[in-house]
């Protein structure tokens, strides 16, 4: 009898020793973000439906990409979400590779611009932001990005430095509405250079803008969606411009690492990200505006996101390329042109 116990329990232990060593494991590389936010409304119920490990790394873009590059003979990261532009970058370098769509039973619902935002079939959208101009209501009225530069209110305005992510886009926009919408921004940069002396502050970060408008520095700047909310805490006239130009963004995307171990897991872990269930929750928490356009959230919340066909129509966006092969001469012009 004790013989027969001890061989159980010898195979329970084999048993359980080879379906240990069995364990899926999915290793992602995503931004620091919000991270309490994704392990409970995402990470853990994943882990829960795939009976795997989910193994999360964080970081700027930067230091994720270079991992990523060192490691690109053997890898270690499975996915990851980055910027459209840096998805580019990846793509050029090798780092990526194709996305099997078919794999996703979700795709079907992303908004168009989220299905394959640079073109290439790399990446898919899973969260977008617009740009545009918070300003006083009762002050000034908003109908072009050039109505920023005017005499009467250029006093007043503060502006993204072209190093932050709000500058290029801003930029992008202005040059629109003045006709001189080229890649290289010239036209946009020279402008602003002419009011430079006009121009409040040249802002790097979005959290002084409060503290300025609170104090009635200025009436109005470019500032990202998710940048709103504080505003609307302020016992101000407030208003999110809608330009005849449109309304620019940005968009993060996922994207699958070229010789990833663990692909087949990879396009399932996207394809629940994508699901309208989590999609929702992630926009409840104000976490990620959804790129699902069956993701449905109240009035309240929808005005702190970038939500809606509508809106997501409206974005105009900078090409990746564009970006890419125009960043060092941005920055040159602006140098030249605006200063620090």
């Amino acid at each position: 009898m004790n013989k027969m116990l001890f061989s159980s329990a010898a195979a329970l232990m084999l048993t359980m020793g080879a379906a240990h060593a069995q364990e899926k494991t999915l290793t992602i590389s995503v931004y620091a973000f919000a991270q309490d936010e994704f392990k409970e409304i995402v990470y853990d119920p994943f882990e829960a439906k795939c009976g795997c490990k989910l193994v999360v790394e964080t970081g700027n873009s930067v230091e994720r990409l270079a991992k990523i590059e060192a490691n690109k003979t053997n890898p270690v990261i499975d996915m990851a979400v980055v910027s459209m532009a840096d998805a580019l970058s990846a793509d050029r370098n090798g780092l990526i590779e194709k996305i099997d769509t078919a794999k996703l039973s979700n795709f079907g619902k992303l908004y168009d611009i989220a299905k394959d935002p640079n073109g290439d079939g790399m990446s898919v959208g899973y969260t977008f932001y617009a740009t545009s101009i918070v300003y006083r209501t009762d002050k000034m009225k908003i109908e072009s990005w050039a109505d920023l530069l005017k005499p009467e209110y250029a006093g007043h305005v503060a502006f993204p430095n072209i190093t932050t992510n709000q500058g290029p886009p801003a930029l992008y926009m202005l040059g629109k509405a003045l006709g001189t919408d080229t890649p290289d921004l010239k036209g946009a940069i020279e402008a602003l250079g002419a009011k430079k002396e006009d121009i409040v502050t040249f802002y790097v970060k979005s959290s002084q803008l409060v503290q300025l408008m609170q104090q009635e520095e200025i009436w109005a700047a470019p500032i990202g969606r998710f940048s709103w909310a504080p505003f609307t805490k302020l016992d101000l006239p407030l208003g999110w411009a809608t330009p005849k130009e449109g309304q620019t963004g940005g968009m993060n995307v996922m994207v699958l690492t070229k010789g990833a171990k663990n692909q087949d897991l990879a396009l399932e872990f996207m394809d629940f990200w994508l699901s309208t269930e989590i999609q929702t929750k992630l926009a409840e928490k104000l976490v990620d505006s959804p790129a699902n356009k069956e993701a449905k959230v109240s009035d309240e919340i929808a005005g702190n996101l970038t939500y809606g066909e509508e809106t997501a129509n409206s974005l105009k966006l900078i090409p990746s390329a564009v970006a890419l092969d125009n960043r060092d001469a941005w920055l040159s012009e602006w140098n030249a042109k605006v200063g620090q």
